[in-house]
C-alpha cells in the first residue's frame, strides 16, 4: 500500500494532538454563608414581643406615680422601647450585614484551600446598646447618687465599649486587629467597672441600709450579666465557635435579664422604697415658669 506523504502528515497530527490532555477549567468556590436558621428567627421575633409589653408595662406604670417621681420609670421604659425597635429590626431582616472572613479547609488527599466565609452582623444590636446601656448606667447611677462627672466617664466608656465592639465585629484585617478591637473594648468596661463597683458603693454607702443592700444586688447583676455578653462575643462574631443561632439565643437571654428584667425589679423596689424615689421639681415637673418664658415687646411696653 502506497501512502502518501499528505497522509501521514496528517496522521500525525491527529496522533499529537490526542496525546495532549485538555485543560481543566478553574471554578471558583461561592463563599459560605453563616446566616440564622428557623430558631434564630423565632427566638427575634419572641423577644420583640416581650421588649413591647414590658414597654407597654412600664409606661403604664410611669402614668401611675406623679410626674415628680418618674425618672426612673422614663429611663426604663426607653430602654426597653429602643430594644424594641433594635429586635424588630433583627426580626424583620433590616438590621443585618455580613462580615467576610477567610477560612482553610484542610483534606487528606488534595491540598488544602481557602474558603470566603460570610456570617450574619447584626449592626442594629450594637446601635441598641449604644443608647440603651448607658440609659441603664444613668439608673444604676442615680439610684447609688453618683457625681456628674463620674456618671459622664461610665457613659463615655460604655459607649467606647460598644464602638469597638462593632469595630471587631466587622473587623476584615488580621485576628490581631481584631482581637485589639476587643482588649480596648474590655479596657473600657473595667472603667464602668470601677465607676459602679467602687465609685458606686462608696456613694451609697452614706444612703440606709436598704438603699445599700438594694444597689448592692442590682448593680451586681448588672455587671454579672454584662460579664457574659464579651464571653458570647467571643464566641460568636470573634471566634467563630457557635452559629447565629446560638448567638442570638445567648444574647436574647442576656438582654431580656439585663432591660425587662431589671426593670422590673428597679422600679418595683422603687416604688416600695421611699428613699429611692427621688422627687424632681423645676422644669422636669412644671416646665419654664413665668421668670423663664421668652417674652416679645417688653422693651416697649418698659
Amino acid at each position: 500500500m502506497i501512502v502518501s506523504p499528505e497522509m501521514m502528515k496528517t496522521s500525525t497530527a491527529r496522533t499529537a494532538s490526542t496525546s495532549v490532555a485538555p485543560i481543566p477549567t478553574i471554578v471558583p468556590t461561592p463563599p459560605h454563608i453563616v446566616a440564622a436558621g428557623d430558631v434564630g428567627n423565632r427566638t427575634l421575633w419572641v423577644v420583640v414581643v416581650i421588649m413591647a409589653i414590658s414597654s407597654l408595662a412600664f409606661y403604664g406604670m410611669a402614668f401611675r406615680v406623679p410626674v415628680q417621681k418618674r425618672l426612673f420609670h422614663i429611663i426604663t421604659a426607653f430602654i426597653t422601647t429602643f430594644a424594641f425597635l433594635s429586635y424588630f429590626a433583627m426580626a424583620t431582616g433590616d438590621g443585618i450585614s455580613f462580615a467576610s472572613y477567610t477560612e482553610t479547609e484542610h483534606h487528606k488527599k488534595v491540598p488544602s484551600i481557602d474558603v470566603e466565609v460570610k456570617r450574619e452582623i447584626y449592626w442594629a444590636r450594637y446601635v441598641d446598646w449604644s443608647i440603651t446601656t448607658p440609659l441603664l448606667l444613668l439608673d444604676l447611677s442615680l439610684l447609688a447618687g453618683l457625681s456628674g462627672a463620674n456618671i459622664l466617664v461610665a457613659i463615655v466608656a460604655d459607649i467606647i465599649m460598644v464602638l469597638t465592639g462593632l469595630f471587631a465585629a466587622f473587623g476584615q484585617g488580621k485576628d490581631s486587629q481584631k482581637w485589639g478591637w476587643y482588649a480596648w473594648g474590655c479596657i473600657a468596661y473595667l472603667v464602668v467597672v470601677y465607676q459602679l463597683a467602687i465609685g458606686g458603693r462608696e456613694t451609697v454607702a452614706r444612703k440606709d441600709s436598704k438603699t445599700k443592700a438594694f444597689y448592692a444586688s442590682i448593680a451586681g447583676f448588672t455587671l454579672i450579666l454584662w460579664t457574659i455578653y464579651p464571653i458570647i462575643w467571643g464566641l460568636s462574631e470573634g471566634g467563630h465557635i457557635i452559629n447565629v443561632d446560638s448567638e442570638i439565643i445567648a444574647y436574647a437571654v442576656l438582654d431580656i435579664l439585663a432591660k425587662p428584667v431589671f426593670g422590673f425589679w428597679l422600679l418595683f423596689t422603687h416604688d416600695s422604697m421611699a428613699s429611692t424615689s427621688p422627687s424632681l421639681e423645676g422644669f422636669w415637673a412644671h416646665g419654664f415658669g413665668e421668670q423663664g418664658t421668652l417674652r416679645v415687646g417688653d422693651d416697649g411696653e418698659a
